[in-house]
């Protein structure tokens, strides 16, 4: 029986050598393959002459400058006839970073970058220019800041006495199990307009979990959140299963989006010769009469500089026509709208004027057929608000209270999200500095809370109506410091910036197919939509993968490139992929 066994492994390892060969064999003739069409592809476009022709792209967060990086980068269109128009006096979007070490640091978020997906954010920020690192990539610069500065989070969870829980325990029963295996198989477009509390009414079990609670801090999933947002989360994160506790497979960037992100890319366009038209809004838009889409008209709004202005704000308006050949990229909605920011002694109060961007959207949707439909993301803030804070302070005292009370170094803890809090109060450490331009001696700290409706445990008050005195306060009950102790970090204390976001989740809302519209809509001639709320089938907003991904798909496809946009990875073909998963998930 033994020799059997043996003849056994033996014809099944050699199978299995063989297999890889092979596999090893096609991957390289494929590749050697999609290498000739990508030179045959480049030396096309290298020769194309575009005379006058103009590139418009509405919105100057991450998808608009990628996509203009891609106009410059593979298709050669020249820089000078590409013009960027953003509403805001910073671009960047919600990759936002700002402030002085006098002052305080601010900024609306802090994004890990995965390592296991982001394919084309990572194609792309290999041919960025690091500004701090000569000779460099952006994406070299990150990935060797991550080798020197690995996260290994040992307090992810904590309950509600300050105890480090066993986060690498997901808590599931087999009901759990069998919904979220249902789920995983299910046909997304049996999925619409559902919620995951609705999915899992007959589990409720689930939001009680380690894995729950993981998920929902991690990647913003809320029980109210879309079904198909989450189903996709668990599809396209799959490896996240073995390194979610302790977000071990997550990377870092060496200081804030801001300045690690946008402010290379910036550079790397404005050397091109991009304009940027800045405090600059695109109000309205025009399409030509007839089938299909073709944009003729841009109306905008200029904010006056304040030297120019007689008295407060002043706005001049004016068109833009675009000729025969131009293109128009818009960017049709934004998580940073309506964004406020408060202080250490004030709370952070959102305007409530209906957002700008949303208002284009609507504005074209009744112009024209098949460009979704902005309500479902834009209606209800109480379900798809989030707030931040950004702590500054002098010395490292906080630091230090950090690493009592975790056990591990501060700045390894990636994410440290507290049981005990109503508001879901989740604490990053990044490494020191975060801004560029911090000084040695000044520490900066973010963080968030998912739920800032709801009462503090230690501050009788909602999030959202805190100073950021209070939001300190209740964080720092939350690591069980003594009051004489609080009190003493807050003489460090330099400032503590709330940031309030009534539309941080709003790609996640429930919605219903043809909501976010396709990135070419049907009939476009010379029009596509970009961002966190178009339609990529497979992949999961609230990314910077899916601000790189629409910007790339939009590029490619007006400009009649022949070269392919990085597919999704296939995790769920993988099956030591899907063995990890499935360990980790009894």
């Amino acid at each position: 029986m033994r020799k059997r066994w043996e003849k056994f492994l033996t014809a099944a390892a050699f199978g299995t050598a063989a297999g890889m060969t092979l596999k090893k064999v096609r991957d390289i003739r494929r590749r050697r393959e999609k290498e000739r069409r990508t030179a045959i592809e480049a030396a096309v476009m290298r020769n194309r002459n575009y005379g006058s022709r103009k590139a418009h792209i509405i919105g100057g967060g991450l998808a608009g400058l990628a996509a203009a990086a891609y106009l410059v980068r593979d298709c050669h269109f020249p820089g000078k006839q590409i013009t960027i128009y953003e509403a805001a006096d910073m671009l960047g979007g919600s990759n936002d970073g700002q402030g002085s070490p006098e002052k305080g640091y601010a900024c609306r978020g802090m994004r890990l970058i995965d390592q296991d997906n982001y394919e084309n954010f990572w194609e792309l920020f290999y041919t960025i220019p690091s500004l701090n690192c000569r000779g460099k990539s952006v994406a070299e610069e990150i990935l060797e800041f991550h080798a020197k500065h690995p996260i290994r989070t040992r307090a992810r969870l904590t309950d509600g006495d300050g105890n480090i829980l066993n986060a690498k325990a997901m808590e599931f029963n087999l009901q759990d199990r069998m919904a979220l295996t249902r789920l995983v198989m299910m046909d997304e477009k049996k999925l619409d307009g559902l919620t995951v509390q609705d999915w899992f009414k007959e589990t409720p079990h689930l939001f009680e979990t380690n894995f729950w609670r993981l998920w929902q801090t991690t990647f913003a999933v809320q029980p109210w959140s879309s079904l198909s947002h989450f189903r996709r989360c668990l599809r396209r994160v799959l490896p996240a299963f073995g390194w979610i506790d302790s977000l071990k497979g997550a990377v870092r960037t060496p200081l804030n989006q801001h300045d690690s992100l946008i402010r290379p890319l910036e550079e790397y366009l404005r050397r091109e010769g991009v304009s940027f038209k800045q405090n600059c809004q695109v109000t309205d838009m025009e399409f030509a009469e007839g089938p299909g889409l073709t944009v003729k008209t841009l109306y905008l709004k200029q904010r006056v500089e304040e030297e120019e202005a007689r008295a407060g704000e002043s706005f001049v308006f004016k068109k833009v026509e675009l000729d025969s050949g131009d293109i128009c990229i818009m960017t049709n909605g934004a998580v940073s709208e309506n964004t406020a920011f408060g202080s250490l002694d004030r709370p952070a109060v959102p305007s409530l004027r209906r957002p700008a961007s949303s208002q284009l959207w609507e504005k074209i949707t009744l112009k024209k057929p098949g460009l979704g439909s902005p309500e479902p993301f834009f209606s209800k803030p109480e379900k798809t608000e989030r707030m931040s804070f950004t702590i500054t302070a002098q010395g490292n005292a906080l630091l230090k209270e950090i690493r009592k009370f975790s056990g591990g170094r501060p700045e390894e803890e990636a994410r440290i999200t507290f049981g005990q809090s109503p508001w879901l109060l989740t604490s990053t450490v990044p490494v020191q500095p975060y801004f560029s331009g911090q000084p040695e001696d000044v520490t900066v700290l973010w963080g968030y809370g998912l739920a800032p409706r709801a009462l503090g445990a230690y501050v009788n008050k909602a999030m959202e109506d805190c100073t950021g005195r209070e939001i300190l306060e209740e964080y720092l009950c939350c690591m069980h410091v003594p009051e004489e102790r609080r009190a003493a970090l807050m003489e460090t204390v330099i400032n503590v910036i709330p940031c309030r976001m009534p539309y941080a989740e709003a790609p996640t809302a429930p919605a219903k197919a043809g909501d976010k519209p396709k990135v070419l809509p049907t009939g476009s001639v010379n029009f596509a939509m970009i961002g966190q709320f178009v339609e990529i089938p497979e992949d999961m907003v609230l990314t910077e993968e899916y601000a790189v991904r629409s910007a790339r798909t939009a590029v490619y496809g007006l400009m009649d490139m022949k070269r392919e946009v990085c597919p999704v990875t296939p995790h769920g073909r993988r099956p030591f992929v899907l063995l990890r998963a499935a360990r980790r998930a009894l």
